[in-house]
């Protein structure tokens, strides 16, 4: 992983820098606003600097395919592993002609060996403490074996990230367990996760892979800062509306009934329209339900902007055109069952009928309420009808995000936007990977 640090005098300046370094693939891990220093600090104007990751070697399996063999043997270690994970005995009559890296890879090798050792009895142990437990005792088991720092320590990451972890530990370290602190901590780090309704798949992959940092003079904060770069990296970064100066864009808004789809489209519009001093217009493919109709011709004389109904995909074309001045048109369609195959059809007959010369975005939205089942089975139907991006709405409504990570990864799109209250235009934001993932690990 290549991390470096960018400065501009704006969030975007220093951002821009890191992409034309890194590309259009790096992360950014984290913004800090600096603050000018000295006598004439109230003179001078703050600057920005932004911490960019790009992953070089590490690559991620299809999520669809990794659900589909759950039971499939893995080599690395699982911390909810019914079966035994064997792992090969280094020779130790050869490790004299070894170079350093084949030493570097011993030593891992052994501590893996020790680490699955304590992983194991941790296993039994935080089985054996919840088996029995509903939902809210397990919440409150949670709550109750954390340490009363770790909120302390997850305000501590940006600090953290600014640091090149790159050193060697002496090999004398060898053969030492982990200590019981280190271990209860990835216990409280892997029950938060779980409690915020991270698949458990997904959080054996990620304390899998940093787990080469649970060792002997590691510090917890390493521990924590390695699982907070991980999950920065599987959000990846947010992916919103872009113009390209080609007009006019066509957005779909895609999703099941009764996730908020016309109240998002409202607040994405007025948001370019107010802020941006874009053009927007409205369509309505959305015939079904005449409030869904009335509701968004509400907002389009709010915001003084055209809208049409669409009836049949032969007119996508021809209204496009009568709006043809327009920077964005908002098109809303209509909610239906994911097992619903002729609505699904009737939706992709109508993306497909704009033509080549216009650019075309399609949002799938959900509903951050909605059961994790449901989720995968919303977002594998609707890949049928587009490629989409993910719009998340009602995060005011739940206390858990895992599911925004388990659908990203699932799924593959992007994230773009999440919505957190009726408010129009206010309570919509363009996805924040630093807070959710905070969030996802026990800080506020």
């Amino acid at each position: 992983m290549t991390i470096n640090k960018y400065q501009g005098k704006t969030k975007e300046e220093a951002i821009e820098k890191a992409k034309q370094e890194l590309g259009e693939n790096a992360v950014i891990m984290n913004v800090k606003e600096i603050k000018p220093k000295g006598v004439f600090r109230a003179f001078k104007s703050s600057n920005y600097e932004v911490t960019a990751a790009l992953e070089e070697r590490e690559s991620f399996a299809n999520p669809l395919n990794a659900l589909k063999n759950v039971n499939k043997q893995h080599e690395s270690i699982n911390l909810a592993a019914d079966e035994k994970i064997e792992i090969p005995v280094m020779d130790e009559t050869k490790t004299e002609d070894r170079t350093t890296e084949d030493r570097t890879a011993m030593v891992s090798d052994l501590l893996k060996k020790e680490i699955l050792q304590a992983k194991e009895e941790l296993n039994q142990d935080t089985a054996k403490d919840t088996a029995n437990m509903d939902g809210s005792q397990r919440n409150r088991f949670t709550s109750e074996s954390r340490e009363p720092d770790i909120e302390k320590r997850i305000e501590s990451l940006s600090n953290m990230l600014d640091q090149k972890m790159t050193s060697q530990k002496d090999f004398t370290e060898i053969g030492k367990k982990a200590t019981e602190e280190e271990l209860n901590f990835v216990k409280i780090l892997y029950n938060t996760l779980l409690t915020n309704e991270v698949n458990e798949q997904y959080v054996n992959q990620i304390l899998d892979e940093v787990e080469r940092f649970i060792r002997p003079g590691n510090s917890l904060d390493l521990i924590l800062s390695n699982v907070y770069q991980k999950l920065i990296l599987r959000f990846g970064q947010p992916n919103p509306i872009g113009l390209t100066g080609k007009k006019p864009k066509v957005i779909f808004f895609i999703g099941p009934t009764g996730v908020g789809k016309t109240t998002t489209i409202a607040k994405i519009a007025s948001k370019y329209k107010v802020e941006h001093d874009r053009k927007v217009a409205f369509f309505t493919a959305d015939t079904y339900r005449i409030a869904a109709t009335e509701q968004l011709r509400v907002y389009a004389n709010i915001l003084d902007a055209p809208m049409s109904i669409i009836y049949s995909p032969e007119e996508m074309n021809e209204a496009i055109a009568g709006a043809a001045d327009s920077d964005l048109i908002f098109v809303d369609t209509a909610g239906f069952s994911h097992r619903n195959e002729e609505q699904r059809n009737d939706i992709k007959k109508l993306i497909d009928s704009v033509s080549t010369e216009y650019e075309k975005e399609v949002y799938l939205v959900l509903s951050a309420t909605t059961k994790y089942k449901d989720l995968l089975e919303i977002t594998k139907s609707y890949h049928k009808i587009s490629d989409y991006k993910l719009i998340f709405t009602k995060l005011d409504e739940t206390s858990t995000y895992g599911n925004i990570l388990n659908v990203k990864l699932y799924s593959g799109a992007d994230l773009s936007y999440v919505t957190n209250g009726q408010n129009v235009p206010d309570d919509i934001e363009i996805f924040d990977t630093q807070k959710i993932v905070k969030q996802l690990l026990g800080g506020r």
